[in-house]
This record gives structure tokens, sequence and C-alpha cells, in this order.
């Protein structure tokens, strides 16, 4: 719209009469500061009648649709400064203190791990900076959990990694938090663990013959003296060849009671935790069991073991007897860290093993490194799986 301030206050009139219910508005970013300075100058706006500047101001209100108010302030600002010019935005900005390079880091970390929760995560970049010295990672070393996750939705961190979250069926509310009520009848048990250490083992079909060499390169690979061996009931376990192999070992043979879902909850937890996210629900043709063995041994389980955190619980009793699990984030460790800050662990250790081996093992390489080399290893034996050779 141009030439608008040629207009006389009747034409004016007229046009805001015949545009009752029209609001224009002027396209151009800032366009409409400048048709309010050019009417405003060449209609004199100070020099008008009362009713005349009221004509000036409804004819203003429609070409540039702006509020009563806003025009209010700008014709005070034309009045005291003969301009009327767009102020620059006054918003805070606060310091960034997490550049794209952090969130692209994180992005790394999270598919080298496949996205463990804030916390653990926290605790591997705080590894890769103190443990293993990094400068990368110096600003992520002090990040907290639940900023992890605010750098998880991101634009720059999204550009990096996308991830595809399948349609789930159904919401599921898992658990509900209250105060545990058994009434008096046994089965409500807590289930604690000490180093969480884990080992996991494929077998060509499950049954005695098969488990027999995996269970001991299984036991083989732990490195201190196995004391106790819990299992579930089935018959792979229950069988004269694995209590054999046990009493040989001088360990104690437990296992799971009938209607006792908790005597066993930690190694179902690890069961969806690691196992069926690193490997998937799907069988394993009986062809690749040794593959996946071998796969296990060299990759996924000093993975685990050395560069994994788990999170350990401080449990609290409150003043009526409750207790109540936090994880802290001093509480996630990997099993490793665990295993060296119990009292005299060394003397637990087999023997050949040495603290110094255990510590030469797991600081060969950082947490991601050692992650994204079992990826590697990982996609490499599906794709073999996948082609049959």
């Amino acid at each position: 719209m141009e030439n608008l301030e040629q207009l006389t206050l009747s034409e004016m009139e007229e046009f805001v009469a015949a545009h009752g219910r029209v609001k224009i508005g002027s396209a151009e970013r800032g366009g409409g500061y400048q048709i309010v300075e050019r009417v405003l100058r060449a209609q004199g706006y100070r020099r008008l009648k009362k009713s005349e500047k009221g004509t000036v101001r409804r004819f203003l209100a429609k070409i540039t649709a702006f509020s009563r108010a806003q025009l209010t302030r700008l014709i005070a600002r034309w009045i005291s400064t003969r301009r009327v010019e767009r102020k620059p935005a006054r918003r805070p900005r606060f310091p960034v203190r997490y550049t794209g390079a952090d969130a692209a880091l994180l992005a790394a970390v999270d598919a080298a791990h496949e996205d463990l929760s804030g916390p653990a995560v926290r605790h591997i970049l705080n590894r890769a900076f103190e443990v293993y010295g990094d400068p990368a990672y110096e600003r992520l070393a002090g990040i907290s959990a639940s900023h992890i996750y605010n750098l998880r939705r991101s634009a720059a961190y999204r550009k990096v990694r996308v991830r595809v979250l399948h349609t789930q069926a159904r919401q599921v509310s898992i658990g509900e938090r209250r105060r545990p009520d058994p009434q008096g009848q046994p089965g409500y048990l807590r289930v604690d663990t000490v180093t969480q250490w884990q080992v996991v083992g494929c077998v060509e079909t499950i049954s005695e013959r098969h488990i027999k060499p995996v269970l001991e390169a299984m036991l083989h690979q732990f490195p201190f003296r196995i004391r106790g061996f819990h299992c579930d009931n089935g018959s792979e376990f229950l069988n004269r060849t694995v209590a054999k192999l046990l009493n040989k070992l001088l360990v104690e043979f437990t296992t799971s009671r009938a209607c006792r879902s908790t005597d066993n909850a930690l190694v179902e937890g690890k069961n969806g935790a690691v196992v069926r996210k690193q490997i998937g629900y799907g069988p394993i043709a009986a062809e690749h069991a040794e593959a996946f063995q071998k796969f296990y041994t060299a990759h996924l389980n000093p993975d685990l073991n050395f560069h994994r955190p788990s999170g350990f619980a401080t449990i609290r009793t409150g003043p009526r007897g409750q207790r109540k699990r936090i994880y802290r984030h001093q509480d996630y460790q990997t099993p490793y860290e665990k295993l060296c800050s119990l009292v005299d662990w060394q003397n637990n250790l087999k023997e050949g093993i040495t603290a110094k081996t255990l510590g030469l093992r797991a600081s060969q390489m950082s947490d991601t490194a050692a992650a994204e080399r079992m990826q590697k290893a990982k996609l490499a034996l599906l794709s073999r799986c996948r082609t049959g050779r």
C-alpha cells in the first residue's frame, strides 16, 4: 500500500466505514511502523482535533492490524521523537554451555551403548574424561542426568541421530507406586545384588549335552571364585551333569521356589535390558550358536562388565520402617568398579587373576570405543547369519 499519507481525513473515514470487518495489515516486516510514521507526519497529528485524531487512529488500526494499546505506544513514541521504528527483541539470552558438537558426541555415545538411562550415560561421560582423559568430553563430564534428556530432544542431536520407535499396541502401566502390603503372606521379597557381573552364553539346544561345555566356559569368565549358583527349575540345569560340575567346584546349588517370581528377578531383568535389546526376540538357528558364543565371549561380556554402568540402589529406611530405594549418581558403577569397591575383594579372585590384570583389561579402551567395537562385531555377526555364511 502506497501514498496512504496523501488521503484526507474524510477519505480515511470512508475507508474505515467501507471495510468495517476487515483488517488489512502490512505484509512486510516492520512495514506497519513505516506506515504509522508517514501518516502521522503527513496529517500533522499533534495539531488535529480530538475527533480527527480518532479518525486517524481508526484508520491506522485498520491498515496495520495493530492493537489499540500498540498504536497508543507508537503514537506516543512519534510525538516524543518524531520516529516510529521497530525495537530489537530484548529476550534474555543465556550463555550456551553445551554446543552442537557436544550434542553430536552424546548421539555417538547413545548409538554405541543403545540408549542407556540418563544416569548410566552420565557415568559413561564422566569416565570418558576423568578416567580415560578424553578432552572432548570435558563439558559433558559434568552434565546432569536430566539435561541429557534435554539434549536428546534438541535439534542438533536429532540432526545426527534419529530414533525410530515402533508403534506400541497399547500403553501398559507397569507397577504401582504405593507402600508394600504383604498382609502377612510370604513371597514379598526384596532382591539385591553385589556386583551384577554378567556373562552371557549361547547353546545349540537347551539340553544337558550342550549346556555343560557352555556353562564351563561361562564360569571360567568370572574373575572371582564362584560360591553360589542359582537357577530356575528348567531340566537343562536340574540334572546330574550340572550338579556334578558344581560339586566339583564346591559351588552352592540353589533353585527358585515355586510361585516366587522374585527369586530370579535380576536375571529376568538383565535378559530384557541386555540380551533382548542387543540380540532381539527372534530365535537363533542352531548352526549359529557357536558364532554367537564367540561373540559373547570376545565382545559382549567384556563390554557389559568393564564398560556398561549398572545401578546399585541405596536403601533408606523411613521413620515407620518403610524401605525406599534411591538411585543416586554415585550409585552407578560398572560391575568392575563395584567389584573393586568391595572390602578385601582381591582375596576373592581366582588363582592366576590379579587386580593388575583386571585393571589393564578395563583401561585398554574407553567405554564408548568398546561399545562401538561390540556393535561393529554384532552387525557383522548378524549379517553372516542372514546370508548363511
